[in-house]
């Protein structure tokens, strides 16, 4: 008898743990909807999750109520005596950022937030709170502020049923978030320092063992936006030179002479990439004739496709090559006779319309290279 109890005691004991463990499955309360929306801006993840309360029968009685109260007040619970408005409904809405932002032009660390209002008639304080745990406002400190801002309200000309955020106006560097509920919208803009943060990203990322190609990510995207050009240079070097893993290839070799051009050590790069072409692909040294090209460097294009004629010959890439080299130079006459061979080769119908066309521009004595 006594084992048979001790054994209902531990059964009961089993099952009280495994409740606590596994709660029971519900709506949110009050009939409110959960939510959540995310965004990046670069490599900075934004992420808002909240609850939706909606207008129910109660339009034109939502702000400056007991529902979206005008500034602070005691709302008869908790720890708060002048407690701003949860900003949606339940638990805290809350704001994480993987990066520090800047809110209105103000900045903000990476990490979880409260997110509360302080409402107004044509204004609203924005509150992000380090307390991201608590439920609604109840509990709400200032000294808990990471930070305040003030936006101006918009009217909005249709109701908007149940609350909701949402992103819009994207740019390369920041986004406009808006809170929009029954007539009103709350707009504020977040923004971030995305090259620092990249560069900082790849600093870490690349304190380890990586491939050469990782290298000449990070060294591109500090050629293409024109910054970091030393740090740029450091990591092709790992790229191309360094131990077991460093590889020269056409790649790493060409970006790194575009880096030196860059910095304006012209004759640097020029060396790197008699070492780099021999390694290029067919296309790699077409394309690098092209860009010699755009740079008015006809004569130093000239010999590149003329380089890779010898080595690919009766090729449609490599006599197109050719053309364009003579036609920048002036020599419709022989590019013409280029083009031709290169009509029956083109791969395909938008390839041959466009030798087609050249054609007709240099019988015409025109220059293929212009647009």
């Amino acid at each position: 008898m006594k084992k048979y109890i001790l054994f209902i005691i531990g059964l009961y004991s089993a099952s009280v743990a495994l409740a606590q463990i596994l709660p029971l499955h519900t709506a949110p309360d009050g009939g409110n909807k959960k939510a959540s929306i995310g965004e990046q801006i670069a490599i900075v993840k934004i992420d808002i999750n909240y609850s939706r309360p909606g207008i129910k029968g109660r339009e034109g009685r939502i702000w400056g109520t007991n529902v979206a109260h005008y500034g602070l007040q005691d709302l008869g619970h908790g720890t708060c005596y002048a407690a701003p408005w949860r900003a949606g409904a339940n638990e805290n809405t809350t704001f994480s950022f993987s990066h520090p932002v800047q809110v209105e032009g103000k900045d903000l660390p990476a990490g979880t937030y409260g997110f509360f209002i302080v409402n107004d008639v044509n204004e609203s304080t924005l509150i992000f709170s380090k307390n991201s745990t608590s439920w609604g406002s109840f509990y709400y400190k200032p000294e808990d502020d990471a930070l305040r801002v003030t936006v101006k309200n918009q009217p909005l000309e249709k109701s908007e049923e149940w609350l909701k955020y949402e992103f819009t106006d994207q740019t390369d560097s920041s986004v406009m978030v808006s809170l929009s509920w029954e007539k009103r919208r709350i707009p504020f803009r977040i923004s971030a320092k995305v090259k620092e943060l990249q560069i900082a990203e790849f600093k870490k990322d690349l304190l380890t063992t990586r491939p050469p190609d990782d290298f000449v990510q990070a060294a591109n995207y500090c050629l293409e936006n024109n910054i970091e050009l030393e740090q740029a240079l450091a990591w092709i070097d790992r790229g191309i030179y360094f131990r077991i893993m460093g590889q020269k290839t056409f790649r790493t070799l060409s970006t790194k002479a575009a880096i030196l051009k860059k910095m304006n050590r012209d004759s640097e790069a020029d060396k790197i990439m008699l070492e780099a072409l021999p390694l290029g692909s067919m296309t790699d040294v077409h394309f690098y004739g092209r860009s010699l090209l755009s740079a008015k460097k006809t004569a130093d294009a000239i010999k590149v496709f003329q380089d890779n004629y010898n080595k690919y010959p009766n090729q449609y890439t490599t006599n197109i090559g050719m053309a364009r080299g003579l036609s920048a130079s002036g020599n419709y006459k022989k590019a013409l006779e280029f083009a031709k061979s290169a009509l029956p080769l083109a791969p395909d119908a938008a390839n041959k319309a466009s030798v087609e066309n050249s054609i007709i521009k240099l019988e015409k004595g025109l220059d293929i290279n212009t647009y």
